[in-house]
This record gives C-alpha cells, structure tokens and sequence, in this order.
C-alpha cells in the first residue's frame, strides 16, 4: 500500500495506538510496499533541535526521498541483524533465542538456539555481530549478561553454529536496561553496550561492568590501549545505551535511554563518564562544581525517540526509535539537527543497519510485549537513503 509522508512536526499530537491482531503464520516474501518516503519541503520537515533546546528548529534539507520495500515478515521479538563476510543476513529474535538466516527472497530458516538464554523482562537473546568466521552473541542468563562467539559453518543457505567460547560473562543483569548491542569497530575491537540493569549508582563504579561501554579484543582479551589498565571498561556514566556506529573517521556514536527527561546521542570518547545517574541529558550547570561530564549532541525527549539501534550511512547517524515510532537521521556535519521518517507508519524501531549494498535495513519490534503487533508483525524493511 502506499506510504503516506513520513514526517510530521513535533508539536502535533501522537497517533492513535494501532490496532493489535493476530499475527498470521510465518510467511516469508519480499513485496515494495510503497514507492517512496518523501521528506517534506523547507520549513515543514519535522527537524528537533540539539542539547538545552526543545521543539522543532527550521528544517535544513532539500527534499529528499527514499525508497522502502519489506524484506521479510513474521517475526518472533527480533532485536538485531548483522550480516556475514558472504552478505548473508542474520536475525537475533530476544525470547526463542534463534538465529536466523534470510534467503535472497526474504525466506528465513534456522541457523541455530543459543544456549542458556533466559528472556526476562527486556532480557534475552540481544545483540548479534558477525566477524571474521565467527557469530558473537550478547545474551542475558541465569543472573548475568555474557557474550559469547560460535564459529559459522556450513554454507549460505545452510549455515550453523559451532561450539560455544564465553569472551565475557558476569555482565550485571536486570529485568530492565541490559544494554546488549555489540558491533565491531573500525579497529578491529568488539564494542558492546552494558545497561546500568537497573541499580543506577553502578554506572560511576568503573570496578562495575555495569552502564557501560566495553572494549574487547576479538578472543575476549582485554586490549592493552584501552583507558582503564586491564579493565574492558571504555567509557562509564551510561543508562542503558543500545546503538553503536562509526563514521568515516572513526568517531564512535552512541544512542542511549535517558530516565523521563532526554533520550541522548553520544559521541564517544575513551574513558569518558557521561554523567548518568548524576545528570540526564546535558550536564549544564549541574556539573559546574562536580565530575567533567560529556554532554550529548543531541537529546530529545523519550516519548518522540526511545533510540535503539543506529547506523552510519550516507552521511548520516540513522535511529530506530522503540517508543517514538520512527527513524531519525541526524547528519554528520550538523548533529544538533534531525529529520525524522516513518513516523507511527510501522510501529517501534528496535534496529537499523547498512546492508552491503548501502541501503538501510530496519527492523521493527511489536511483537515484544510492549507494541501493538499488526498483521506481518515483526518486519524487516529495506531503505534506499536518497533514492
């Protein structure tokens, strides 16, 4: 059906919840669902402003579109996506602990059950990163977090996974605020996102594994340069952050849940402490006489963002938003503005990648206990940035 234009301003109100229904039986097919998402003209597109400011700031962009078809549908609570060397796309789904393998056509079949998954409120089975012949999975157990890689083997279309090694366990978990995403950086190190699991004050113990941001080597070793001697610790202070990319010059951004004030994009810097629980959003005067907090780039309030996933691609930090239902894009030359697309059109955005070929793959999470599921619930869609 076509898609109606994907962004609106800020000061209007929310859309109505959609309607749940039951799923239909799995079915997997790949279908253009609409011809385009167009942003609107000048000074209508629904742009937000940077950290200390709310409300819509004057849109920047040109009117852009960007082409948006479904990959597959059907899915179980998926969390993550990463792709292998070959460009086969994998699937984490939190509560069965699957991973899955998409087909060409979008047809998904078993790869395998993570073992030792214990779904639990916002626990499970959470990021996915696949590297160099390896699958790397962060999942939440018996009383912990723990990541682990399996080697891939078969083929693609018959993929499977080999035995497990633990790189990392003893991760604080919680029913809430696991962190879980993982992706490897541009120097090789395996980054992943561990939430404060609801006890806030071990986000500033740096001896915690707790709100943080961890640096690994690919084996689980802890690197030699990293800014804490023998810790994986790379940077503290964190809520719950849960998007990892970097951009052309290796900057790394961060997404994180704020409390009930601001929702924030980070930029990441060895051994920084960002504030949290001490301040939410932008430290300002409140750390005038305390810590030296690193401030966001960016904020907004958690009704219109609940930021996940996010990714780098064609100049621009893209996020998928859970409660705000929609994909923000934030430019890199002027990251105290935003666009926003599909808003309230697919319901919560839990990830979003760069597929090989450069489009953005989105994943959608109503099926989570927390969404309201339409029919084809949960999705995977595909979108050409700028087509």
């Amino acid at each position: 059906m076509p898609l109606s234009a994907a962004h609106r301003n800020l000061t209007e109100p929310c859309p109505p919840p959609r309607q749940a229904q039951p799923p239909p039986p799995r079915r997997a097919y790949r279908r253009a669902v609409g011809l385009a998402v167009v942003l609107l003209l000048p000074g209508l597109a629904g742009c937000t402003s940077g950290p200390g400011q709310q409300g819509p700031a004057p849109a920047t962009s040109s009117a852009t579109a960007a082409a948006v078809e479904t990959i597959t549908e059907d899915l179980d609570a998926p969390w993550s996506i990463t792709f292998t060397a070959d460009g086969i796309p994998l699937v984490s789904e939190r509560g069965t602990a699957r991973i899955l393998e998409l087909d060409a056509d979008g047809g998904a079949r078993d790869v395998g059950t993570i073992d030792g998954v214990g779904p639990r409120g916002e626990g499970g089975l959470l990021g996915i990163a696949a590297h160099e012949g390896y699958l790397y999975t962060y999942f939440t157990g018996r009383g912990e977090n723990r990541i682990e890689r399996r080697e891939l083997t078969g083929t693609p279309g018959a993929l499977g996974l080999g035995p497990a090694q633990t790189l990392l366990a003893g991760i604080p978990a919680g029913a809430i605020h696991n962190g879980g995403r993982i992706a490897f950086g541009p120097d090789g190190m395996l980054y992943a996102t561990a939430g404060d699991a609801g006890n806030s004050e071990k986000a500033q113990d740096r001896a915690a594994l707790a709100g943080k941001i961890l640096r690994l080597e690919p084996d689980g070793a802890v690197p030699d340069d990293n800014p804490f001697p023998a810790s994986p610790v790379y940077s503290y202070g964190h809520r719950n952050p849960q998007g990892l990319a970097w951009d052309a010059d290796g900057t790394l951004y961060a997404s994180e849940f704020g409390q009930n004030t601001w929702d924030e994009l980070n930029v990441i810097d060895p051994g920084g402490n960002y504030g949290w629980p001490a301040v939410e959003g932008a430290a300002g005067a409140e750390a005038a006489d305390g810590p030296d907090f690193v401030d966001p780039v960016q904020q907004w309030e958690p009704a219109a963002a609940s930021p996940s996933g996010i990714a780098v691609a064609g100049g621009s930090i893209w996020i998928a938003n859970l409660r705000g239902e929609r994909l923000r894009e934030v430019p890199l030359d002027d990251t105290g503005t935003a666009t926003e697309y599909l808003v309230g059109e697919y319901g919560r955005l839990r990830d979003v990648v760069t597929a090989p070929d450069g489009a953005l793959w989105v994943l959608t999470n109503n099926t989570d206990g927390r969404g309201s599921p339409a029919p084809g619930d949960d999705r995977i869609l595909r979108v050409d940035v700028g087509a």
